[in-house]
């Protein structure tokens, strides 16, 4: 008599592929030690860009979100889920003062959390069926171990730019937490001392964003498609920055104005506007590295 095939239920695939995920992250984990040695021999070549160029790699991103969106809004509405999660504990436990850092702080970490999109849009480019699980396929990559280093170095720089916010904070307004959110805002706005704090928050974060703009520009997708370190990874995106001032300086704009926008209708326009952002950074990449 033959026997019938099992057939898995959600919950079964659903746990086999935690399993999966959690013995690639501790593979990786032991291969983040050499993650940042130099691999290929010869530097990636970085080609000069225009404008033109970032137009292209919002089309294409667009594309690509329009032909597997439904995956890639699932998977994005974690990040306004979370960032409502966050607000509200902040509101809850006398952390006003910081909501503003902890959400405009999100774009220092969004490279590493866009890793999953730059893996779904070079699928695409392959000619390879392409879902959301695919997103996930990134941790059994072998360029692994790089991405969470690298990906480190941006949660500590968020954690820096939270320090930063605080003391900013603290040196103006005064140690003390605000009663309420309106009595801070109107504090913020209608005193010298909100308005030091607003001008040296905006001044501080502007230089923190544009150290990960230069650090993670090209180098998340780099890992991903070439057998490189995570320094070599790194100086190629800084070379991009050096060598592409304007345009990079452009793209800047775009993403902060790209989660300002995202942001307003309480984060959820961010399920939107992360997935095109992330798609179009990997095909950015492919038009100022040379393959």
């Amino acid at each position: 008599m033959a026997v019938q095939p099992h057939v898995r239920n959600p919950m079964e695939w659903g746990w086999d592929r935690l399993k999966e995920t959690g013995q690639a992250i501790g593979s990786a984990a032991s291969t983040m030690d050499g993650a940042w040695e130099a691999r290929e021999m010869a530097p990636p070549v970085v080609r000069k860009i225009g404008l033109e160029d970032l137009r292209q790699a919002l089309r294409e991103g667009a594309r690509d979100f329009g032909a597997c969106r439904t995956d890639v809004v699932f998977l994005c509405m974690i990040y306004p889920i979370a960032g409502l999660i966050i607000s509200r504990y902040a509101f809850d436990y006398g952390m006003l003062p910081l909501i503003f850092p902890l959400v405009s702080g999100f774009a220092l970490i969004a490279p590493l959390f866009g890793v999953g999109l730059y893996e779904m849009s070079r699928r695409r480019e392959l000619g390879t069926a392409t879902g959301w699980a695919d997103a996930f396929a990134v941790v059994r990559s072998p360029a692994i171990g790089s991405v969470m280093a690298l990906g480190l170095v941006l949660i500590g720089l968020f954690g820096l730019w939270l320090a930063a916010a605080n003391f900013i904070y603290t040196v103006t307004l005064g140690p003390d937490q605000p009663v309420s959110a309106i009595a801070f805002a109107r504090d913020a706005v209608t005193t010298p001392q909100g308005w030091t704090m607003v001008v040296a928050g905006i001044g501080v974060g502007f230089l923190f964003a544009l150290l990960v703009l230069a650090i993670s520009v090209v180098s998340f997708p780099l890992l991903l498609d070439r057998n490189v370190g995570v320094r070599q990874a790194v100086a190629t995106s800084f070379r991009a920055v050096r060598e592409n001032p304007g345009p990079m300086a452009a793209w800047g704009l775009i993403i902060a104005a790209g989660l300002v926008i995202g942001a307003i209708p309480l984060l959820v326009g961010l399920a939107i506007i992360l997935p095109i952002l992330g798609h179009a950074t990997w095909h950015l990449y492919r038009k100022v590295v040379t393959s």
